[in-house]
């Protein structure tokens, strides 16, 4: 019988475990089922170039996993019973259940509004390719020397506001950060960005808390007013609330607890990966929620599947990091190198060199996706049913 395992979502993180493990079993013995909202992969990473006008390639999902054997279900997620070990979903023959073996569960997050007072209802975000679309359709319509503001000084926060400002020079375009601007980055890496943001016009509202979202202002906590006709909300992200709701074990972060194979640490037929899992990197550290965490964690998971299906060793690895990338604009950029615990180092590499550095890991992040199951090994390892019957947990 057909070890059944559902994979849930379809972004970098999700997308990536289906194909590899469609490289790594025999369909005779796994049915792999990808379930996503989206008949599309998004480019999560290149949402703030969609906002700006920018036109992207379309990847739909069915063409993607075409041939590999992976079961693509477009449908909404709506509930996971980690104990009866099914999954609710709504598609477009309505509400159904589905049952798994071992699942994946790679959800991912969302914006975090943090509770400001008006988000809600006046922030723009581009966490989510529908809300990308709607800031683009919204900054099409400023007028020349109107506002906008991007609140958040994390990568998100200052490739909005780089890639708006270039963009739309007629802009007058300001990031507030809660600290120093780039103080993630090493001191050259800071200077960079300084630099930057003086060319591109962008004014920067260092140590400045937002308390509230109103539609053509924002509210500093010492109450300042800044003058805001459009406000990209970028200060953190939160994940599906889905697991949160389940028997899982989860952080308070609504994070599900994995250990190094991303396996969940109360429920062993599930694997989290992505923003989906708390999980821990080099130094003991949990990972940071990005695409450079989530595709590692997924090649784990499904190569950890693979393993234990087959009966062979479990890979025993710690993902780690190497760079942060950053792209400034379309002309600009700063890699800053990082120690595999992500802390800065001196070394940063900048400029229009930077720029093409960071599009080249987009467009290789891209085609490993768009690309699930090329350089398919010769010989597949088959289930070891006899190690691992159906009823037993994997």
């Amino acid at each position: 019988m057909q070890h059944r395992v559902i994979v849930l979502g379809a972004g970098y993180t999700g997308a990536s475990a289906a194909g590899r493990l469609a490289k790594r079993l025999r369909r005779e013995d796994v049915a792999i089922t990808l379930v996503n909202a989206e008949p599309d992969f998004v480019e999560r990473v290149r949402n703030h170039q969609l906002a700006t006008g920018q036109d992207l390639r379309p990847r739909p999902l069915r063409e993607i996993f075409a041939g590999t054997g992976v079961e693509l279900r477009l449908a909404k997620v709506t509930g996971v019973d980690a104990d009866r070990k099914t999954i609710a979903i709504t598609g477009a023959d309505g509400a159904e259940e589905l049952e798994y073996d071992t699942l994946v569960y790679a959800l991912g997050s969302g914006w975090d509004s943090q509770g400001v007072l008006g988000t809600a209802e006046h922030a723009y975000q581009i966490a989510s390719r529908t809300g990308a679309l709607r800031l683009r359709e919204r900054l099409a319509g400023l007028d020349a020397g109107q506002a906008v503001v991007v609140v958040g000084g994390g990568l998100t926060g200052v490739e909005a506001s780089t890639e708006i400002a270039e963009a739309r020079p007629d802009l007058n375009v300001a990031l507030a950060v809660s600290g120093g601007l780039g103080e993630w980055v090493s001191p050259k890496g800071r200077e960079h960005v300084r630099k930057v943001f003086g060319k591109l016009g962008i004014t920067a509202y260092e140590h400045t808390a937002i308390s509230g979202v109103e539609a053509d202002h924002v509210t500093t906590a010492d109450g300042k007013v800044i003058p805001a006709a459009v406000t990209v909300w970028a200060a953190g992200f939160a994940v599906h609330p889905i697991a949160k709701a389940t028997s899982l074990e989860v952080s308070g972060t609504g994070q599900i607890v994995v250990d190094r194979t991303m396996r969940s640490v109360s429920h062993p037929d599930v694997y989290a990966v992505g923003d989906a899992a708390m999980a821990m990197g080099a130094g003991d550290k949990p990972l940071r929620m990005s695409c450079a965490s989530g595709i590692p964690t997924a090649w784990l998971a499904a190569d950890a599947i693979a393993a234990r299906l087959t009966g062979r060793k479990v890979p025993n690895k710690t993902i780690g990091y190497s760079n942060q990338c950053i792209s400034l604009g379309r002309k600009e950029g700063l890699i800053q190198y990082v120690t595999a615990d992500d802390r800065a180092r001196q070394a940063v590499l900048t400029g229009r060199l930077a720029a093409v550095y960071k599009e080249l890991i987009c467009k290789s992040a891209a085609w490993s996706v768009a690309n699930p199951t090329l350089g398919m090994p010769t010989r597949q390892h088959r289930v070891a049913h006899e190690q691992t019957p159906r009823h037993e947990t994997v």
